[in-house]
C-alpha cells in the first residue's frame, strides 16, 4: 500500500502539478507607433504565444482591429527565462525571428532581422 501511495504522489507531482510558465500571464507593451496593448500570454501546444487582449493609445482604450490577433508566436522555452520563436509587428504587418527573456514582472522582447544582427527591442511589464 505504501508502494502505491508514493506512486501516487510521483505521478501527481509529474505531472498534474507542474508549474504556470514564466511567461504565462498578461502583459504591458510599450508604446508602439502612438498605441500599446495589453497581451495575454499562454500555452500554444508546447509553446507560448501572446494575444493582443486591449488596446491603448493617447485617447485611452480603443477598438483596434488587431485585437485578438498573434503577437508573439510559438515561442519556445530554453529552462531558463529565455525563449526562441516569432513576433509580429502590427505596425508594417511583418514577421520577425523573435525572442524574449522574462525575469520577474519584466520581459524583453526582441524581433530581429538578418539572422539576429539588426534587432529591435521593448521592456514589457507584468499587470496578472
Amino acid at each position: 500500500m505504501k508502494r502505491l501511495v508514493m506512486a501516487a504522489m510521483v505521478t501527481a507531482i509529474w505531472s498534474g502539478s507542474a508549474v504556470a510558465d514564466p511567461a504565462e500571464g498578461m502583459w504591458n507593451t510599450e508604446v508602439d507607433d502612438g498605441a500599446y496593448a495589453h497581451v495575454a500570454m499562454q500555452p500554444c501546444g508546447e509553446n507560448i504565444c501572446g494575444i493582443i487582449a486591449r488596446t491603448f493609445n493617447s485617447d485611452g482604450e480603443y477598438n483596434s482591429p488587431n485585437k485578438g490577433k498573434l503577437l508573439v508566436r510559438d515561442m519556445q522555452a530554453n529552462g531558463d527565462g529565455s525563449y526562441a520563436g516569432r513576433v509580429w509587428r502590427p505596425s508594417n504587418d511583418k514577421v520577425y525571428t523573435g525572442t524574449m527573456q522574462v525575469n520577474g514582472d519584466s520581459l524583453t522582447l526582441k524581433g530581429c532581422v538578418a539572422g539576429g544582427l539588426i534587432c529591435s527591442s521593448q521592456e514589457w511589464t507584468r499587470i496578472e
